[in-house]
């Protein structure tokens, strides 16, 4: 339990608050509603529904509210840099965006769909009232117009056909066709988010969720129809005149009820958050329109392209990355890649692997190019923070990339290369372990240079322990098993060229973590990850697993790349 606190007690505290928020919300909307004078004779229309309609989208609103600040991208970096004068605790919630927008994004869905049944059954005994199906009260108050001194209660005006009434509402009502569209909107949203269409299928990712203009535009007009009305006149006692409806407006104890919609809202929520945003896009806009130019354009084996791109006024730090958009392959789409230059260079490079219809569209573009040639113009958007770039915040780090998920640590490593040759006594980080895992022997090729000229220039300043690295081939064929057979008894490895053996198979995380707990008894430990979901659950127990209660000893932090 102490373990699961070091590295998860404020992230709970969050969700308790916000689980909490929305649970008052609720509470208090529906008992509102419920119990509410005001609403007494809409109650008797409705019953229970009118409670389950709003009380889900008082919910709505708060989460609207919240869904586009995780994504507003340019926000967190600058909350990320005013927390680095606070703990690292702090800064790692800001790395969990996407989780937490995909939360708000799963209540947003619940609370839709409870809201829509509601206003179904609302709609449903609305109609029947106005038929005079129910009893007596149900239809006064359903004969009420808009005329002379009366106001009406029940929004469903049209009797010719009432087979075509609740259709007829829904579509002809601002209420009811704003509805219909928010809900279509939010499913195409949420269907097209799901991993194997977002893997898969980007561009239907990308597109669709850009309906959230439509979904934000149509929540904000909504309640301009104000369907549900309350009762305004204290002079009509509802308790008193609900069984003489055929004397409203004859004697003065009741008078005729008046009601009135109730003022729209929701804009009042989400204005703020649409303002953030809009501002987000138009710094995008501006960082488009800035000029980027080629350094070097080089294609790596595996199908992986690296890029060396400079730009006016860019600045970085380790581990951060940017949004790429090339106008050549579409104007709209922007991708993220982690850069994989130090700070300390003069330009920065992306290392781009062929993994879906955009990026195989820009490597062939780039191979089609003559030596020496530009590339097609290319738009930049960031860099923007990650947890890589606490890296040199703990004294000893675990630095895990699987496939190509090693590009944020290719910064990290040069970028202590260049501490190391200039001697940068700010350097709080003594030891580095790092561990690579990859399917196939071409893709350890491009990565491989680094690593050897980090390993000679540890050597040479005897400082060779300051740096563990471990590389994990998970996959192989008979010809590479046979190639290191015949080289097993060499210095160097038969794949890598480095002095350090490839070993075969997965990490035992185990003894790992035992090793590197043994070996920085007193240590807190970063472990950074870029790579898939299922090893950042494994890593995330080891973690807590391996942390020890008491301060003096190791404590290892887990960290992990999002985007």
């Amino acid at each position: 339990m102490a373990n699961c606190i070091i590295n998860h007690g404020l992230t709970s505290f969050i969700m308790v608050v916000w689980m909490a928020i929305n649970i008052f919300l609720f509470l208090w909307f529906y008992f509102f509603y419920d119990l509410g004078d005001d609403f007494y004779y809409t109650r008797h229309l409705l019953g229970s529904a009118l409670a389950w309609a709003r009380a889900p989208a008082a919910v709505l609103n708060f989460n609207c509210t919240l869904i586009l600040l995780p994504v507003c991208r340019n926000l967190l970096s600058l909350l990320r840099g005013s927390f680095m004068c606070c703990g690292r605790t702090m800064r790692k919630q800001l790395d969990k965006n996407i989780s937490f927008h995909k939360l708000v994004a799963y209540m947003i869905a619940l609370m839709t769909a409870v809201h829509v049944i509601a206003h179904l059954l609302n709609v449903e005994w609305f109609t029947s009232s106005r038929q005079g199906i129910y009893d007596k009260l149900s239809t006064a108050l359903s004969n009420l117009e808009d005329a002379g001194n009366t106001t009406y209660l029940n929004p469903i005006r049209y009797t010719e056909n009432p087979q075509q009434i609740p259709t007829y509402f829904v579509f002809t009502t601002i209420a009811g066709l704003t509805g219909v569209i928010i809900t279509l909107a939010l499913i195409l949203i949420i269907t097209s988010s799901m991993e194997v269409i977002r893997r898969s299928y980007f561009e239907v990712f990308w597109y669709t969720h850009h309906l959230f203009i439509i979904f934000f535009a149509g929540l904000v007009f909504h309640g301009a129809g104000r369907i549900v009305r309350s009762h305004n006149s204290t002079a009509h006692n509802a308790t008193f005149c609900k069984d003489r409806s055929d004397e409203w407006g004859l004697i003065p104890e009741c008078p005729v009820p008046q009601f009135a919609g109730g003022e729209p809202g929701t804009w009042k929520w989400v204005i703020g958050p649409m303002i953030l945003y809009l501002c987000e896009r138009l710094l995008r806009f501006i960082r488009y329109m800035q000029r980027v130019e080629y350094r070097k354009i080089v294609m790596r084996p595996s199908k992986v392209l690296e890029l060396q791109l400079v730009k006016s006024g860019f600045k970085m730090e380790v581990g951060q990355y940017v949004f790429l958009n090339c106008p050549a392959i579409s104007q709209l789409e922007w991708h993220p890649f982690t850069m994989t230059s130090a700070p300390e260079e003069d330009f920065f490079s992306v290392h781009i692997r062929s993994a879906g219809d955009w990026t195989d569209k820009l490597i062939d573009i780039m191979q089609k190019l003559p030596e020496g040639a530009q590339g097609p113009k290319m738009a930049v958007d960031g860099p923007f923070g990650t947890a890589s770039e606490d890296v040199f915040a703990y004294e000893v780090s675990m630095l895990v990339g699987a496939g190509i998920g090693v590009t944020p640590f290719a910064s990290i490593l040069k970028s202590i290369w260049y501490k190391f040759k200039d001697s940068n006594p700010k350097l709080r980080t003594r030891k580095i372990y790092f561990y690579w895992l990859c399917r196939e022997t071409h893709a350890f090729e491009w990565f491989a240079d680094l690593l050897q000229v980090l390993e000679r220039e540890m050597e040479e300043r005897g400082m060779g322990q300051f740096l563990t690295y471990k590389l994990f081939l998970t996959g192989w064929d008979q010809s590479t098993a046979y190639h290191v057979k015949v080289r097993f008894d060499e210095d160097t490895d038969a794949v890598t060229g480095l002095k350090q053996k490839t070993q075969y198979g997965r990490p035992n995380w185990d003894k790992e973590f035992e090793q590197v707990r043994k070996e920085n008894p007193t240590s807190v430990v970063g472990t950074f990850l870029c790579g898939p979901p299922a090893l950042a659950s494994i890593l995330d127990k080891k973690c807590a697993k391996y942390s020890d209660v008491d301060p003096r000893k190791t404590k290892f932090y887990f960290n992990k790349e999002n985007f």
